[in-house]
């Protein structure tokens, strides 16, 4: 069954709004790039389905371009948080569906969630502490907070668990986790089942209370 295009549309082309922008395009789905900088826009002509120079504060404006048509809408502007808030009350007040914001700072994130942001991301922190649990443990590969006590890891598995079943291990009785998935090279296997057994080098993608995964993988990986 062929992928379903979805239509975004993206503000702020810098750094965060441009690889967005990159990559909806390249994965098959219509995006618009917005900024107010010209230069930065014929620079995304190539990345996007269409390309504008616009004042997304400004509602008329927005009105022109049918920005409300549009389901979803990352508003990535980096440098101004004034324009940021504006647009994203704007897209609100246009009652666009879906509306992801970057904040660049915690001020910054209540006013956009008193407003309406459907979502608001920290990129550069949250790639910061990815980078820092990377950095501290070999074992973790990547991590997505669930919330501010529990999380989804995906863990390394050493040799200490090397032709292990999940019944030999018993995790979820021994650390309060549970192993969702197991990946060996680009094989993944959803909802592994008891006896399977686990290889070193496999990826065991793992869910629980952030204290009990870090017990497991400094007690039981």
């Amino acid at each position: 069954m062929a992928k379903s295009k979805k239509q975004f549309a993206v503000i702020g082309l810098g750094r965060f709004g441009g690889s967005v922008c990159k990559e909806l395009y390249e994965m098959g789905h219509e995006v618009l790039a917005i900024d107010k900088d010209e230069d930065r826009v014929s620079e995304y002509v190539a990345y996007s389905t269409h390309a504008m120079q616009v004042d997304t504060t400004d509602e008329n404006a927005m009105k022109q371009i049918g920005i409300g048509n549009f389901e979803h809408v990352v508003v990535a502007i980096g440098d101004n948080i004034q324009a940021s808030i504006l647009t994203t009350l704007v897209l609100k007040e246009m009652n666009v569906p879906t509306v992801w914001v970057k904040a660049q700072n915690n001020y910054h994130h209540k006013v956009l969630e008193k407003i309406g942001a459907d979502l608001v991301v920290h990129p550069e922190s949250d790639m910061g502490r990815r980078i820092a649990h990377n950095l501290a443990s070999e074992k973790v590969i990547d991590f997505i907070d669930l919330s501010d006590e529990y999380s989804i890891v995906e863990l390394r598995a050493t040799g200490k668990v090397d032709q292990k079943t999940l019944v030999d291990l018993n995790v979820r009785a021994k650390y309060g986790v549970t192993i969702l998935a197991m990946k060996r090279g680009e094989e993944m296997n959803i909802s592994p089942m008891p006896d399977d057994l686990i290889h070193q080098g496999d990826m065991l993608v793992v869910m629980g209370h952030k204290l009990d995964i870090n017990r497991f993988e400094n007690e039981g990986l």
